[in-house]
């Protein structure tokens, strides 16, 4: 979606407010299930003495796969922005800028990169999950499972004589 910023940038301090929703079919991310609300993004475009700058942040209700335990889990996330916008590069070395194509932004663009780019590496159903028992497979979130502790291999000649008395 295109939004039009021509009024915007004739006009020191005007804003103009946004609302758009996401298509998710190039939002993909391995853990992410399914999105139980688009991803929307929120804001305002505004012009503070010739400089423009696009502040809100993007909603989001996803169903996940933990990354450490396999369960799956509902989340939402809440990405802020505070992009500034440009018409053209000042400084070859600060990408620092969105790019307006004329007067107009590509609001799905500048909306997806910032969706992608706040999302997470990994997604875990709780901070201090777990896993998964490496032997057996058990959910050690739900407990201890019932493996016995493995012994260093080095080690072994020494349990054999524990195990003797």
């Amino acid at each position: 979606m295109g939004l039009n910023l021509r009024d915007v940038l004739a006009c020191p301090g005007s804003q103009l407010p946004f609302r758009h929703r996401l298509e998710m079919d190039r939002l993909d991310f391995p853990s992410v299930l399914s999105y139980l609300e688009a991803p929307e993004g929120e804001g305002v475009v505004r012009n503070e003495a010739g400089t423009l700058t696009l502040t809100g942040h993007i909603r989001a209700r996803l169903r996940c796969a933990c990354d450490r335990c396999a369960s799956v889990f509902e989340t939402e996330r809440d990405i802020p922005l505070d992009v500034p916008l440009a018409r053209e590069l000042q400084d070859e070395e600060n990408p620092d800028y969105f790019l307006l194509e004329g007067d107009e932004l590509d609001l799905d663009d500048l909306l997806e990169t910032a969706f992608i780019l706040g999302m997470d590496g990994r997604f875990l159903c709780r901070e201090d999950c777990r896993g998964l028992c490496p032997r057996c497979g058990a959910n050690l979130n739900d407990g201890p499972c019932s493996c016995k502790p493995e012994t260093d291999p080095r080690l072994a000649v020494l349990e054999q004589l524990l195990d003797d008395k």
